[in-house]
């Protein structure tokens, strides 16, 4: 189905988080602009994600919704859209939040998943459905958006334009060695793997002549993780965990050689500006969830974990269906991962 022969005059995006996915849906955004720079185009974000998107996206209008707020936030949202009318909105959000937001959102037509991809109730919201397309990548859905709005089909693209105060920042991070970005926690402790390997593998880097870099948010579990690896290490490492902005953080992704990290917002930041990533996935598929071109790097604990938990194979399950045992990450060895890292600076060219 395409809704459109010529460009709309307005479109509205709804996906609110995470950073992870508002990153892999900056580039089904950008096809609608590089095909259709005419059309306004508004997107409703949280909090951290406007100030994340506002500075990469200056001329989409962003509005910002505060969660903590609950329907007061919703009505704000309502308020600063001042009744305005869009042809089409893009509820990529499969969340009652995000739905119940949607409503006060005047659309000719309201795009969402079809059956396949859509579950809290989304389906309830929208009116035109968006054919799921036969990969399984969260990015892939976001772009079929695109295709059903009328777009050519293009392969996803990002261009950031990072300010060069954050350019020059993180350039004076690194210095004349090859620099392994790690960032060890995810958004949920269960994702995240052990001490023990990562330090493990920040020492094999070392002795083989990386610069290290630790980089996370600000929580209490992202700094105690930062500091238990730090506190294994024999040699000294650059530990910026809680101490940056995600526009410093994929900064200094852009300029790093290579990114390490587990099923996280980082892993997909440096995606979008072209780092490799070493992905650690084994509580989602990730050829759902994987840094989306550098899924031949991850190393997949994912389809063992699934396999012991319910006994069938992961092309026999859900699409999206997740290991629960809270100690999948475990599978994951140290050995797996320094091959992998091996491999990946052999195949790049990221040797001194």
């Amino acid at each position: 189905m395409t809704l459109f022969t010529s460009p709309p005059r307005s479109i509205c995006i709804l996906r609110l988080s995470a950073i992870g996915d508002v990153c892999n849906a900056i580039a089904s955004v950008q096809t609608i602009q590089q095909q259709w720079p005419q059309t306004r185009i508004t997107w409703i974000a949280g909090n951290a994600e406007t100030a994340f998107l506002r500075p990469l996206l200056p001329s989409v209008k962003v509005i910002a919704f505060d969660k903590q707020l609950g329907f007061r936030g919703i009505q704000a949202v309502w308020k600063i859209l001042n009744n305005q009318y869009f042809d089409a909105l893009l509820h990529m959000q499969c969340a009652i939040r995000a739905s119940l937001l949607s409503v006060g959102i005047k659309a000719k037509y309201k795009l969402g998943f079809d059956q396949i991809r859509a579950h809290d109730l989304q389906l309830w919201f929208t009116n035109v459905k968006v054919l799921s397309p036969t990969s399984l990548h969260v990015l892939d859905g976001f772009m079929a958006f695109t295709e059903t709005l009328g777009l050519k089909q293009q392969t996803p693209t990002w261009t950031l334009p990072l300010a060069d105060t954050d350019i020059m920042w993180a350039k004076a991070q690194l210095n004349e060695k090859p620099t392994l970005i790690v960032a060890p926690a995810a958004s949920k402790t269960f994702k995240n793997w052990i001490v023990e390997g990562y330090a493990a593998v920040i020492e094999h880097a070392i002795n083989k002549g990386f610069n290290i870099i630790l980089t996370g948010g600000s929580g209490k579990i992202e700094i105690e993780l930062g500091d238990n690896i730090e506190a294994m290490l024999t040699h000294p490492v650059t530990n910026l965990i809680g101490k940056i902005t995600l526009l410093q953080l994929i900064s200094l992704e852009k300029e790093a050689s290579l990114v390490l990290a587990p099923d996280s917002g980082p892993a997909h930041l440096a995606n979008a500006v072209g780092t490799p990533v070493i992905g650690l996935y084994a509580h989602h598929n990730p050829e759902r969830t994987g840094p989306y071109n550098w899924r031949q790097y991850v190393v997949n604990a994912y389809d063992e974990a699934i396999k012991v938990e319910t006994g069938k194979m992961t092309n026999q399950v859900d699409w999206r269906t997740r290991v629960k045992d809270k100690n999948a990450m475990q599978r994951i060895t140290i050995g797996e991962v320094i091959s992998r890292f091996d491999e990946v600076i052999s195949k790049e060219e990221l040797c001194l």
